[in-house]
């Protein structure tokens, strides 16, 4: 039995012992009762304490190749459009600037133009078809602490293991689906099937990888297997997927209270965790990521919904969410629960970008009026409840996501340059301008 619940049972009914605790005393005994401890909350600070995938594990070679090839337009040798080769990566929709999101409400790869100041300015190149474009039919979702998912997207649909355990009549041939039946986790599985879908190659025969550090690297990181199975787009694949675990918000001001600097958060964002956990919002976001494995119908609007999206439509079997995938369905409209560190990087959230804020979202769920007519009421998560917060409630709980689990230093986790010497994460001639590379 925990103090918090001792204390609890302690009160005449007439005061709250509660107030009696200070701040910090208050979300210690909330947290341990929650989780069992601290711990439970706390981002790792070590490769061995990293959740890894057991057939690809973490090694600091195979992070830094990832770390470059995540983020190397020079593999961007697939496109549709001739000017356009050689000019996006896989940062181009999940880079530090925005949280490792795209801070635009459809990722655009091959097709895009420009980068703003932190990937706002990314547009359709007029100059290509939008037909032919690579965009995300789904809000991009973002890889920050994506070490917390054995399942990947929105609908889960990556990884040959836990969650997509039966459903191996889905992994069609001829599909980015098929990369399940390799056996690895989501992060690798997603990683592997995203080098092919979004148009990237390693150039082999250009021999792009014996006249950079590539080779080194490689020879590094995958030095027990055979040379001639090593330079592969499926390496390149489990290369990124370590170095994506270790993308973790460490330095926010509640990752840093965790760890007993109790001076990180301010009085107002201690308030505002105590109301997330005890209004029940830990109950889906829980652990280290604050996000969990389970699918929830929320109501929520489309991508299709969203004026400026392109190649979208309502009958895509991404707006069945789960559903979609599993082909269940009571899985229909239920999206993973997300990570929430660093949201207010980007001004784009849900899986539909429907929402411009956090405050926004925190008022759509403490209503819970669904807003999209499609998804019927019989449908709804049984979670989807009003959570009968005031405006001050409200303020507070918005202070402590947006801030509290705000991680201002993401930039560390950005190589310094490329063994191509390409801009990144994107290499065309405005994004060139916008980057300060020419």
């Amino acid at each position: 039995m925990s103090l918090l619940f001792i204390i609890a049972c302690n009160s005449d009914g007439n005061i709250n012992p509660s107030e009696h605790l200070d701040k910090d005393a208050e979300l210690t005994f909330m947290l341990e009762d929650l989780g069992g401890s601290l711990a439970h909350y706390t981002l790792p600070s070590l490769y061995s304490e990293i959740p890894q995938d057991p057939k690809n594990p973490l090694t600091r070679t195979k992070v830094e190749l990832g770390k470059l090839l995540f983020h190397e337009t020079a593999l961007g040798i697939k496109p549709e459009f001739p000017e356009t080769i050689n000019t996006y990566s896989c940062a181009s929709c999940h880079h530090a600037a925005a949280g490792f999101q795209a801070n635009v409400p459809q990722g655009i790869g091959d097709g895009g133009l420009g980068f703003g100041l932190a990937g706002e300015g990314r547009i359709f190149n007029p100059l290509c078809s939008k037909e032919l474009m690579d965009v995300q039919p789904i809000r991009t979702p973002s890889a920050l602490n994506i070490a917390f998912q054995t399942n990947v997207l929105w609908n889960g649909q990556f990884g040959g293991t836990a969650l997509n355990e039966g459903t191996e009549a889905q992994w069609k041939e001829d599909t980015p689906l098929a990369v399940n039946k390799l056996g690895f986790e989501g992060t690798e599985t997603q990683a592997i099937a995203g080098l092919d879908v979004h148009r990237f190659g390693l150039s082999i025969d250009e021999e792009f990888i014996s006249s950079t550090a590539y080779k080194e690297l490689f020879d590094l990181a995958f030095f027990n297997i055979p040379e001639d199975e090593r330079y592969t787009l499926v390496n390149a694949g489990l290369a990124i997927a370590t170095y994506e675990r270790t993308l973790l918000a460490t330095e926010s001001p509640f990752q840093r209270w965790l760890k007993g600097e109790k001076s990180a958060m301010t009085e107002n964002q201690k308030s505002g965790a105590v109301i997330f956990f005890k209004h029940g919002c830990g109950k889906c976001h829980d652990g280290p990521a604050l996000n969990s494995m389970e699918f929830h119908a929320l109501g929520m609007k489309d991508l299709v919904d969203n004026s400026v999206s392109i190649n979208t439509a309502i009958t895509d079997n991404v707006n069945l969410g789960r559903g979609g995938f599993t082909k269940v369905d009571a899985d229909n409209y239920k999206f993973k629960v997300p990570q929430l560190y660093n949201l207010k990087d980007s001004p784009f959230l849900g899986h539909g970008s429907s929402f411009s804020s956090v405050e926004e979202v925190i008022r759509y769920k403490n209503n819970a009026l669904a807003e999209n007519e499609r998804v019927p009421e019989d449908a709804l998560s049984e979670d989807f409840i009003p959570l009968d917060l005031n405006e001050l409630q409200i303020r507070l709980l918005t202070d402590f996501i947006e801030n509290a689990l705000y991680d201002p230093n993401l930039e560390r986790y950005n190589p310094t340059s490329l063994p191509s010497g390409n801009c990144f994460p994107n290499n065309d001639v405005l994004s060139r301008v916008d980057l300060g590379c020419i």
